[in-house]
């Protein structure tokens, strides 16, 4: 589904990512991990279209990816990108709206009518169905994330581009959004990219894993070289999960990731 070609990406003389050579089977949930800074966020905006491989080609489908986002890839970030001004649901209304062509993108007439009906049930997958009416402000964290999560999900993106969306929300919130990230990965078949800092949430979420880090280290200039994918390790969930969810040691192939 997804290739990418020997990709580097570089700002001026700062190079973030280097020979990026991988590919990305329809259906795989890809947990990304490693430093800050180390590129993990830059690929998702590449895979978004709101940047630009420098070097090479990241193809879907065989063809380019758009330099634009489109209906075919949904984020959700750390920072609640919801509308403080609207309800919640003229938040997933909105979404709808914005993947209409023209220059208002209105729902006027049979069209917001569906899309009232689509938005409600997106609403209830999510748990929001109690909270149509309410605003951001008047939400829970985990419940914003949530509504970010029923935007993104509204106009049935192939995939799903997740940038550490749990961060900020406390463990109990985060095992909740776990559990819903993997059944709505399931049920609307889902090719998942996930940023996360966190090691054992990027194994017990992921099929795959890429650690990003950088090969080479020069410290007269430290940014003339970017990361790359150090390790891509396949995860056996039935094996792992147990152990993780249970805070059992780490199992050996979480070493290696963290002590390569």
């Amino acid at each position: 589904m997804i290739e990418a070609r020997n990709i580097w990406k570089e700002y001026g003389d700062q190079v973030v990512l280097e020979r990026i050579n991988v590919k990305v089977n329809e259906g795989e949930f890809i947990t990304l991990v490693g430093a800050s800074g180390c590129g993990k966020s830059t690929f998702l905006k590449l895979l978004l279209g709101t940047e630009t491989p420098s070097r090479g080609q990241l193809l879907l489908d065989g063809t380019p990816v758009r330099d634009e986002p489109d209906a075919d890839r949904g984020i959700v970030f750390q920072q609640y990108s919801v509308f403080a001004h609207m309800t919640v649901i003229d938040n997933v209304l909105a979404a709808c709206a914005f993947a209409r062509p023209g220059l208002t993108g209105h729902l006027f007439g049979r069209v917001r009518r569906d899309a009232c009906v689509r938005a409600r049930l997106m609403l209830e997958q999510v748990g929001l169905s109690h909270a149509l009416d309410k605003y951001p402000h008047e939400l829970s964290g985990g419940m914003r994330q949530r509504l970010a999560i029923a935007q993104a999900l509204i106009n049935k993106p192939r995939i799903l581009l997740l940038d550490e969306p749990f961060g900020a929300l406390d463990p109990g919130i985060r095992a909740d959004m776990h559990r819903l990230v993997t059944d709505l990965w399931r049920e609307h078949k889902l090719t998942v990219f996930m940023v996360t800092h966190d090691l054992k949430e990027g194994f017990y979420l992921g099929t795959r894993l890429w650690v990003f880090d950088k090969l080479r280290h020069d410290p007269q200039a430290p940014q003339a070289y970017g990361a790359s994918i150090t390790y891509d390790l396949p995860i056996d969930q039935q094996q792992l999960r147990p152990a993780l969810s249970h805070e059992e040691p780490l199992p050996q192939v979480l070493h290696l990731a963290t002590n390569p």
